[in-house]
Order: structure tokens, then sequence, then C-alpha cells
């Protein structure tokens, strides 16, 4: 009876929701970041290439996320500056191909939901919750089932090891991923 009453209100919160295992639709979906430069503007990037999976459980609370990103995809609509970031004193793309992302829990908040999860990036590991917001769910017009989630959060790059760059770009990095999923038959 509690876990009844502890799940009816969380689902009632969530337009559409259905349970199943979810894959991003690389074609529909973002994951991109922004850091202040020299404190005055903000440089923007995303990542073209993932491989994101959700599952949603009949209890939102037992949900979870994984995400495999390329880091070789860095798109800041400048590939002198994408080289420069793929080399070995920013991403170090040929030691660490790719971030890794896993949930560890799911919680609602005052305002929604929270995903905690570890984020390894550069070879180290750090807890990064995600703010999350479930956009809803319908069918397109082929009939496959697709849900909108989109989450943010904030990083400090040299958590990760990543000191280059100096005072020149912040250390704190946010990301905002809007991801279109499909669900799986």
């Amino acid at each position: 009876m509690h876990e009844t009453t502890r799940t009816a209100p969380a689902l009632a919160a969530i337009p559409g929701y259905l349970a199943g295992t979810w894959k991003a639709d690389p074609v529909h979906s973002e994951i991109a970041f922004s850091a202040r430069l020299l404190t005055i503007s903000k440089t923007r990037g995303r990542f073209t290439a993932h491989d994101i999976t959700l599952i949603t459980d009949e209890d939102p609370l037992r949900s979870s996320v994984t995400a495999t990103i390329d880091l070789a995809s860095i798109d800041t609509g400048n590939e002198k500056r994408d080289h420069h970031l793929r080399a070995a004193e920013y991403l170090d793309v040929d030691n660490h191909p790719t971030m890794n992302y896993r949930s560890t829990g799911v919680r609602q908040t005052g305002d929604g939901w929270a995903v905690d999860g570890e984020l390894t990036l550069h070879g180290v590991t750090r807890q990064v919750p995600l703010t999350l917001k479930v956009n809803g769910s319908q069918p397109d017009r082929r009939g496959a089932q697709r849900a909108s989630f989109s989450a943010t959060a904030a990083i400090k790059r040299r958590d990760f090891g990543i000191d280059a760059g100096g005072r020149t770009i912040s250390n704190r990095v946010s990301i905002t991923l809007d991801i279109q999923a499909v669900l799986q038959r």
C-alpha cells in the first residue's frame, strides 16, 4: 500500500508516462554545453554522436539512464577550436574517446525530478546530478511511441583534470540535454 501511495502521485505528474526501454533518437536529441570565455561571452557547443538508453520503470523512482558520448563529435561551429578541444590538453580524445554517464538513482524534488549519477570524463568519475523535466510522450505518425526529456547540470572541468585554458575559460561548464527517445519493441 505504501508503494502505491508513493507511486500514484508521481505517475500522475508525468504526462503520458510509459514504462519501458527507450533509445535516444540522435537526429532529434542534443547534448550541448557552454562555458564563459574571458567572463564576457560564452563558448557553446554540442556533441553530435551519442548512445543513450533510458529505462522507465512502473515506479519512476526505479528508472535509470546510461549514456556514452563520442567526444570526437564535438561541434562548436569552429573546426579549428574543435580540433584544439579534442587535443590532449582538453578532452584528450586519443586516450579518452568517450564521456559516460550512469544513473544511480531518481528522486522527486520540490519542483520536478532529479537524476543522481556518475559522470566519467577524462578518466575521472564524479557524482553529477541532473535536473530533469519529463516533457511527455506520444506516438509519431508511424506509430512509434516517443518521449521527450530535458535535463541540465553543471560541472567543474578542473574536477575532471582539465585545467587547460587557465582563467581564460571558466571552470564551470553548463550542460543541457534535450532528448527525444523511442520506445523499443
